[in-house]
């Protein structure tokens, strides 16, 4: 695990491009499967997909609000806006080759 220092958020490192791109398919949808599956080496490939995982997690569950009445359209709403504004921070943070702790998901994901 990607130890992560409790008053800093982000973490300056060099990987290979098999590791970029991997991690890169972390916060496209459910291609955040790929990396948890073919790579199970790289603890950075792994950062990026758990929280990769738990956008994707959010964005299902947003789609099955919709079934609510008045609020679902709401939360499905919001919740698009802030998975994509998660999913753009996280695919910046793989081309700078960081690993960038998003607020909330972060937390989450370090504990799968």
């Amino acid at each position: 695990m990607i130890k992560m220092p409790n008053s800093s958020w982000l973490l300056k490192s060099s990987h290979s491009t098999k590791s970029r791109i991997l991690s890169l398919f972390s916060y496209l949808g459910v291609l955040c499967l790929v990396p948890l599956i073919f790579n199970k080496d790289d603890e950075y490939v792994h950062f990026h997909a758990r929280q990769g995982l738990i956008l994707w997690i959010w964005g299902v569950l947003a789609i099955f609000s919709l079934h609510i009445p008045v609020i679902g359209a709401f939360f499905f709403s919001f919740s698009v806006l802030v998975i994509a504004l998660f999913a753009i921070i996280g695919i910046v943070s793989v081309l700078l080759t960081r690993a960038w702790r998003l607020p909330v998901i972060g937390m989450v994901a370090s504990k799968l």
